[in-house]
């Protein structure tokens, strides 16, 4: 199924979806006005062609504390390689190579600062990393990008 071939009422699914993962092919069905299984057929397709990656979730923020990890990478150092490393690290959740004053930064969570302090200090140890700089996240608004 490409882009374009996704209907109305597929993006209707998609975004009941997007508001609860949770939600029912039935409750989904009733809301849409179609049946169960045609539902079911339309989720089956969406995952099968790629739409849908994967269906997960998301913690609420009373579960877990996050930070924001700037890194360094020495001149010498090739920054895909450190973000390669990175991937690897148990509590980071997500890795962006940037411009500015640092090369990378990671979005970290752990239930408690001093998991994560324990984190950060793994990334310390990666070859190529020269300097952090680490930010506690007290509050999240808004949807996330």
């Amino acid at each position: 199924m490409a882009e374009n071939q996704i209907n109305n009422i597929d993006e209707k699914i998609l975004a009941i979806l997007r508001d609860d993962s949770r939600k029912s092919f039935v409750e989904i069905a009733d809301s849409i006005g179609m049946s169960e299984s045609a539902v079911r057929r339309r989720v089956k397709n969406l995952q099968d062609s790629g739409v849908i990656k994967k269906f997960t979730v998301e913690l609420g923020p009373s579960n877990k504390t996050s930070a924001i990890t700037l890194i360094s990478v020495s001149s010498v150092a090739d920054t895909s390689k450190v973000s390669a490393e990175l991937q690897n690290l148990k509590g980071v959740e997500t890795i962006y190579e940037i411009t500015g004053q640092y090369d990378i930064a990671t979005i970290i969570a752990a239930p408690t600062i001093l998991e994560i302090n324990s984190y950060i200090d793994e990334i310390r140890k990666i070859e190529g990393v020269s300097d952090t700089n680490t930010v506690i996240i007290l509050r999240t608004l808004g949807n996330s990008i």
